[in-house]
């Protein structure tokens, strides 16, 4: 499976580890776009995680955890993906240099705080970012990061930094790349399973915090509010503008990608409710979106009595109604 000798080709996507897999499984031969790479994961996902905290505000997740489309893929696809960690800075170094010698596009975990090429505006302690490393000259790393449109550079030292960064979901150095590169995929199996995992998934999921239950469970958190200092309670609300608008793609944009899977995944398969599916995805991301812009007019005027946070708990329990229409129609598809 060697490509040392292809060349590579920088690709801008939504979001950095389906836009990496995307990019890294295309050049190995596999053609497949963001979209069917996010989707075929069954990445797609909403958790309220109170005890997880990021930046002092409880973590907001609109997809599964950082490497669940790189496992996904090798469970759906049958892609085969070598992962590797260390415990030891140098030895994580060395190990990358190895394997970009070799030839290799090397896939990388990192902080966003210690990425070089990042303005300081968008810079903030996230330790969920993928990007690939496609070389190394000298002592500079040759990175294409997805939600770039060209390719950056980063020092042995930034990177380094980047790649051991501490906290919430440290990297530890986290490199990965393909052992194997599947030539076809059997989209008539592999669709309606990976559809079903997620429709299953939002509907059913036995705990309050994660799926649509989760969107209930925020949205009687935002009620909560009410009777909370109020500065804590803007930032509250605008950590979830960030979480859903600026931290990778967040809700709406989660959602519009896999809108453009199932799209995909209807022409392909000739099937009308997954495309029907996809329209109504659309939407739901539209009103992923109104809500972001919701919150946003409320924190931004000067009134303290301008929140209505009754609004605000309403408008989001009536996406978690709106997305459980698609999941059920989803579940139909097949």
């Amino acid at each position: 499976m060697s490509t040392a000798n292809k060349t590579f080709i920088h690709k801008h996507a939504g979001h950095c580890e389906s836009g990496v897999m995307s990019t890294m499984l295309t050049h190995h031969g596999l053609s497949l776009s963001e979209p069917m790479a996010f989707g075929l994961s069954s990445a797609l996902n909403f958790a309220y995680l109170p005890f997880v905290k990021l930046a002092g505000m409880p973590l907001i997740a609109y997809r599964s955890i950082p490497k669940a489309i790189i496992k996904g893929l090798q469970k759906n696809i049958g892609v085969k993906m070598k992962i590797e960690t260390f415990s030891n800075q140098q030895k994580g170094q060395e190990r990358l240099d190895v394997l970009l010698e070799e030839g290799k596009i090397v896939g990388a975990q990192t902080s966003v705080f210690w990425l070089p090429y990042l303005p300081e505006e968008m810079r903030f302690h996230f330790n969920g970012h993928n990007l690939l490393v496609y070389g190394k000259e000298e002592t500079s790393y040759k990175i294409s990061d997805p939600v770039f449109e060209h390719v950056v550079e980063a020092s042995e030292q930034e990177f380094l930094k980047a790649r051991f960064a501490k906290g919430v979901m440290a990297p530890k150095g986290a490199i990965y790349y393909p052992t194997y590169v599947p030539t076809t995929i059997d989209y008539e199996n592999v669709v309606p399973k990976a559809v079903k995992t997620v429709a299953k998934r939002m509907l059913n999921t036995p705990v309050p915090i994660a799926g649509l239950k989760g969107m209930h469970y925020l949205a009687k958190a935002i009620r909560k509010l009410e009777s909370k200092d109020r500065r804590y309670a803007r930032l509250f609300l605008g950590h979830i503008v960030r979480m859903q608008e600026e931290i990778g793609t967040g809700g709406a944009g989660f959602r519009y990608i896999y809108a453009s899977f199932l799209q995909e995944s209807g022409h392909i398969l000739n099937n009308e409710v997954l495309l029907e599916s996809a329209e109504m995805m659309t939407a739901v991301g539209d009103s992923w979106r109104e809500l972001a812009l919701m919150i946003a007019k409320s924190i931004r005027s000067k009134k303290s009595e301008s929140v209505d946070f009754e609004a605000l708990a309403q408008k989001l329990e009536s996406i978690a109604d709106e997305e459980a229409v698609v999941y059920k129609k989803l579940l139909t598809a097949f």
